[in-house]
């Protein structure tokens, strides 16, 4: 259960309060920084996008997200063969389920923290409110924030954080031991410097310098006159000449100039034939390709093969990265051992027809792997007062009888022999 709001208050620890006990420390206490691994970035806390507004790749970005973000993480207890047992209510779940931080929801974390992800290639989700200070041992976690590493120590990372006291994003250094460093599991695609997701940005960036230079407003004329243009006086001419056209196109209503009739006017404002739409069309359907992302995923009509494929091959990576580096550093070794752990958990009836569920629901409880209730909680409906309802049994067989063990079958009689129920 979560500390009581009097404890927590006593007790609090701020990772931005704890910092500015740090601050004196020289750097040499944490080692050099490690030369190959530094990431920089300016992130705002509102989401940032590398690639402009009007970019495919924020789309595609943003559908990865969301369907991240949909699904429950939580904080669980299994059995000593990793199976989910119960969901632990405590403060952690809460911040995985409910309320992150001040700011975020849970699910609106996991979603900039993928956002992040991708747009960085690394993130650190950072406690920000804990119990006690964490360097003096096990700690209830009581809000987390995305940040960015920034430089990279041997036993410490220095994050940006955004400080909710100050409304500003500040740099700390935190152990790696309390921080979940999270790679990207698409690096080589998105986040390298010669990486497709990159090529394709910047194709798609000069594509739309490109529209924005066609579509200015300039007319692009040039004007053949009948006379040389070789002497001081011709060009002085000419350029009057020019003038005196740019003059009545921009003193008249409708746009209209007059010419003479020995000068001829040729117009240049037709788009460039160039093979660069090709080559967009052609990296955004190799990025659709490397990703496991389709048009029909975009657009909401993916069947179930093309969905089951996005989903093993898209989502499960970046929540599995997501889940291990989380339960990796925020469950103690002590909690692993009593079978604490983060897990995901999907919806399987989320995206299904009312015929398909129906059909699922009848192999589910026929075969007693759900009962009635937890299937009427899947679809949405509430939980029904029967207590048949919370029996994991099959309710086409009869009961059976309070003096007998095992089920009767349809005709009414004992799957036992008459020689065993002699005996009993």
């Amino acid at each position: 259960m979560p500390e009581p709001l009097r404890s927590r208050l006593k007790n609090a620890w701020n990772i931005f309060r704890g910092q500015e006990l740090k601050d004196n420390a020289p750097t040499e206490d944490y080692g050099s920084p490690s030369p190959a691994i530094v990431y920089t970035g300016q992130q705002m806390y509102s989401y940032h996008y590398r690639g402009g507004d009007r970019s495919i790749v924020n789309s595609i970005y943003n559908r990865i997200a969301m369907d991240v973000a949909s699904v429950d993480i939580r904080h669980v207890r299994t059995d000593p063969d990793h199976r989910y047992l119960e969901t632990i209510e405590d403060s952690l779940n809460s911040c995985l389920s409910t309320e992150a931080n001040i700011d975020q929801t849970g699910r609106e974390m996991i979603q900039d923290a993928v956002l992040t992800l991708f747009d960085e290639g690394c993130i650190a989700i950072v406690p920000i409110e804990t119990e006690t200070d964490p360097d003096n041992g096990s700690y209830n976690i009581y809000s987390l924030r995305v940040g960015i590493p920034v430089e990279f120590f041997p036993q410490h990372v220095k994050v940006s954080l955004y400080d909710d006291r100050s409304g500003r994003r500040k740099e700390v250094i935190v152990p790696k031991t309390q921080a979940a460093i999270i790679q990207n599991p698409f690096y080589t695609i998105m986040n390298k410097n010669d990486s497709l997701m990159t090529r394709l940005n910047r194709k798609l960036n000069l594509l739309d310098v490109v529209d924005e230079q066609t579509s200015s407003g300039k007319l692009d004329l040039i004007i053949q006159l009948p006379y040389t243009i070789r002497s001081e006086a011709r060009k002085n001419q000419a350029e009057e000449r020019r003038k005196a056209i740019e003059e009545q196109l921009a003193g008249s209503k409708y746009g209209i100039a007059y010419v003479d009739a020995t000068e001829h006017i040729t117009q240049l404002n037709r788009s460039v034939e160039n093979n660069l739409l090709k080559q967009v069309e052609y990296l955004t359907n190799l990025a659709y390709g490397q990703l496991g992302v389709t048009p029909e995923i975009m657009n909401g009509t993916a069947d179930e093969k093309v969905m089951t494929n996005y989903n093993s091959r898209v989502i499960e990576p970046v929540l599995s990265a997501l889940t291990e580096n989380m339960s990796r550093v925020f469950i103690t070794p002590t909690a692993r051992t009593q079978g604490q752990d983060i897990k995901y958990f999907r919806d399987p009836f989320k995206l299904m027809p009312v015929s398909d569920i129906a059909e699922i629901a009848d192999k589910f409880t026929r075969n007693e792997i759900a009962t009635s209730n937890e299937i009427r909680q899947a679809i949405g409906m509430t939980p029904s007062s029967d207590p048949k309802a919370d029996e994991l049994r099959n309710a086409n067989l009869s009961a059976p009888a309070n003096d007998q063990e095992g089920y009767y079958d349809q005709e009414g009689y004992d799957d036992q022999t008459d020689e065993e129920t002699q005996y009993e």
